[in-house]
């Protein structure tokens, strides 16, 4: 059996074996690893303090990570990032500092890898994932081996109230800024989200038509209205459609977050705006007068406000009609409060319905106790009448507690609405004096006696209305032209505000966060 001789082993191996004085010994500096300051280098987790962690990369000493050099997450555990055993590459800070000891980092290994991989995505526009570490004023610090920032206004395609419940979360975003210099990374996950939901939103703008109900969830409510998600587009409900009654602000009857069913009243594919209404999926409370009440019915009513001309009453849920100062009582009225109080249960007569203009004129002061009086009816054929509940207290002798009344019920400020009402009033009053006479005979006996007995079936009171409809045709001609100028500039009002407000709160949100 031959052996080799030691120059033949150092010659066949010279990076283990060198032969020093004749004898053959291991090459130990061969077995090192050669680097500069500035490289990343790869090794193994040997042990772990609570202020450093020590990694053998197969150099003469252990290299020392600080604790401050392993996260860019601040006040980190060691034993949160790395595990023993654990593979781990590292940037070499110094080669030997003032102890003599190998100084790496491992947060500085991460953010060079990281970077080129983030100018990769920045330049192809491909979207990055991090983890959101931290939140500050203005937004979320994701991880993506670099510090990158969310601000508020990019993290969602609507603004987030609360962001907190990011915390700890992966997200997908866009690179928007980078900036190499300063360390800087700014990041969009709206961009993403917008990205992902533009071919959404295109079909469900193919798919919709005008008059098809939906579902959607109410996603903000401003002044104007109130923008519902039909998952993917924003659709606006303007506060004219929110419902049949009068509405001052659509957080009466809407809250954020809500489902609700919608009407889509109008599209316009070419700007995706899309119109949509919440009162046309509900009971249209004139439709049911109209089919149950007619002119000359004494029905029950509820005021619900007192102004100087006269008394508002309603007679069904979002139906009300005027009664005038003059049709308050059979004795000159001062004030219509001597006579009326809001929320007060009150019999009325109907003189007058516009079924096209839904306009109603009431009286008081007409209703006969000889005349029958029509039950309530209900909103919805087969629930509870309209002031069933009122008028059962009424009978029983027990009254309920009053219900509280709005600040509208006592100013006496007139909405638009309420002069287009006493301008109906007036016109139907006039029209009624200067109409020609019921004639009639007064008995079936005075018809044959040969003699003219005509008489004009019961008459206004001439003095009084005379003065009523004079003072109620100055106002007439006013509240007209005041109600054709609203109705005008509604529709292109709403037009506008649902087309600038979006962009009006982006610019202020833009603003903020900058």
């Amino acid at each position: 059996m031959s052996t080799l001789s030691n120059a033949e082993l150092a010659a066949a191996d010279p990076d283990v074996w060198i032969e020093v004085d004749g004898e053959l010994i291991p090459n130990y500096d061969a077995t090192l690893s050669d680097f500069d300051e500035g490289d990343v280098v790869t090794g193994l987790v040997v042990r772990i303090d609570k202020d450093e962690v020590l990694i053998d990369i197969g150099y003469k000493s252990e290299g020392v990570i600080p604790v401050n050099e392993l996260s860019i997450r601040r006040s980190v555990d060691p034993a949160d990032e790395v595990s023993l055993g654990d593979e781990v590459d590292a940037l070499v800070l110094q080669k030997e500092d003032a102890d003599g000891r190998l100084i790496l980092s491992k947060k500085r290994a991460r953010f060079e890898k990281a970077w080129k991989k983030i100018e990769a995505a920045a330049e192809s526009g491909e979207p990055v994932d991090g983890q959101v570490i931290e939140v500050v004023k203005g937004g979320l610090i994701i991880d993506l081996g670099v510090r990158g920032f969310l601000p508020a206004s990019l993290v969602d395609i609507r603004r987030v109230q609360d962001l907190e419940e990011f915390r700890g979360e992966t997200l997908r975003c866009k690179v928007i800024e980078l900036n190499r210099s300063r360390n800087n990374v700014v990041l969009s996950r709206r961009a993403v989200l917008e990205e992902e939901r533009r071919e959404v939103r295109q079909r469900i703008l193919d798919d919709l038509e005008p008059g098809a109900v939906v579902e959607g969830v109410i996603s903000n409510i401003v002044d104007f209205g109130a923008f519902v998600d039909l998952e993917g587009i924003d659709g606006l409900i303007h506060i004219s459609e929110l419902s049949w009654t009068h509405v001052n602000h659509p957080s009466e009857i809407l809250e954020i977050g809500q489902t609700v069913k919608v009407k889509v009243l109008d599209i316009d594919r070419d700007r995706q705006r899309i119109s949509l209404g919440l009162k046309q999926t509900q009971a249209d409370p004139w439709q049911r007068v109209l089919e149950s009440y007619q002119q000359g019915d004494n029905v029950h009513g509820r005021a619900t406000k007192v102004v100087t001309f006269g008394a508002f009453v309603e007679i069904l849920q979002g139906v009300e009609g005027l009664v005038h100062i003059s049709e308050l009582a059979a004795h000159h009225v001062e004030n219509p409060r001597e006579v009326v109080a809001p929320g007060q249960h009150v019999i009325v007569k109907i003189i007058d319905i516009d079924a096209d203009r839904r306009r109603l004129s009431l009286s008081m002061k007409r209703v006969s106790e000889h005349e029958p009086l029509l039950p309530p009816i209900a909103l919805v054929p087969g629930e509870k009448p309209f002031l069933a509940d009122e008028i059962a207290a009424e009978e029983s002798g027990v009254p309920l507690p009053s219900a509280p009344l709005s600040d509208a019920a006592y100013t006496d400020e007139v909405t638009p609405e309420e002069e287009a009402a006493l301008a109906f009033y007036a016109s139907s009053a006039a029209a009624d004096v200067a109409g020609d006479p019921v004639v009639e005979p007064r008995d079936a006996d005075a018809a044959d006696d040969g003699e003219d007995h005509h008489l004009e079936a019961d008459p206004i009171d001439e003095p009084e209305a005379s003065a009523d409809v004079a003072e109620a045709e100055d106002v007439e001609a006013a509240a007209d032209d005041a109600v054709a100028e609203a109705e005008a500039a509604e529709p292109e009002a709403s037009a506008e505000v649902a087309e600038e407000a979006p962009a009006e709160d982006a610019e202020e949100e833009s603003g903020a966060d900058a």
